[in-house]
């Protein structure tokens, strides 16, 4: 059955307001992951072309740049189906959403496709470079190894969420949207690490990393929050799947036996 959204009646100015913020508020949160995601990795990219020319890093694997135009048509096409559903375009919006269905286990596979290869191509660099760059790259494999945690739980996630929005999308559009927004701020771990000017516990924790994703979708919490009188479902389902999966990320985290698993797993016995 479809959860029945409630909203406190208000003075018909503020009502309108009101409307118009739940109509938009949708639009203004793919913006703002939009935002965060460039923040996070626009200067890091830079940086990575800058060391490769360098010759301080391994050239960037074709699939990185195949995960990174996936996960920006996610996210160009998050924009336009909340534009669309704000102005009342429901015909567009689900034809249009039938391309989430190419991109969710595109963005998955290739993220699958990329650990492996990622701590590979680190690996074989390191095994040609001078010392100094050896030592270097040999911390960044051990960094890489715990990172597959957080990448493993966002994959998982990022899935869940986007199946149990499109399965609702019929039945719950309130569900749906939801569900979307929060599907795309599960990888956003990634732009948020990449924040150092933010407070970090990487590499030694990744409490950090935990602790930063669920603020990306506090504006649409709080605005729910306000509106509803009440935490909506959405965020039950979000937590449901994040917090457990985040405590195993955290007692894992740079244990022995996760390192030494990790290594066997994706770089091979020593």
């Amino acid at each position: 059955m479809a959860q029945t959204e409630t909203i406190q009646s208000a003075p018909a100015s503020s009502a309108s307001i009101g409307q118009f913020i739940d109509r938009w508020i949708y639009v203004g949160m793919a913006l703002l992951l939009i935002a965060i995601v460039l923040i996070g990795f626009l200067p890091d990219s830079l940086e990575k072309i800058a060391d490769v020319a360098a010759g301080r890093r391994p050239p960037l694997p074709l699939v990185l740049h195949v995960h990174a135009v996936l996960m920006g048509s996610w996210l160009l096409l998050l924009l336009t189906q909340t534009v669309l559903m704000a102005r009342g375009q429901v015909r567009w919006h689900m034809q249009l959403g039938m391309l989430a269905l190419l991109l969710a286990p595109a963005i998955v596979a290739t993220g699958i496709v990329l650990v492996p290869i990622n701590v590979a191509t680190k690996v074989a660099f390191s095994a040609a470079s001078s010392p100094e760059v050896r030592a270097l790259l040999e911390r960044t494999v051990h960094v890489s190894l715990n990172v597959c945690l957080v990448q493993i739980r966002a994959g998982l996630c990022f899935a869940l969420f986007v199946a149990l929005a499109i399965a609702v999308r019929k039945t719950d559009a309130g569900m749906h949207k939801r569900l979307m927004i929060l599907a795309t701020v599960v990888p956003l771990s990634a732009a948020f690490t990449r924040m150092t000017w933010l407070p970090q516990t990487m590499p030694y924790s990744s409490l950090s990393q935990l602790a930063w994703t669920p603020c990306a979708a506090l504006p649409m919490f709080m605005w729910d929050l306000y509106r509803l009188r009440r935490i909506h479902l959405a965020y039950w389902w979000f937590a449901a799947g994040m917090v457990p999966s985040g405590v195993v990320v955290a007692m894992l985290w740079n244990t022995p036996g996760w390192i030494a698993f990790a290594s066997r797993l994706l770089i091979g016995p020593a």
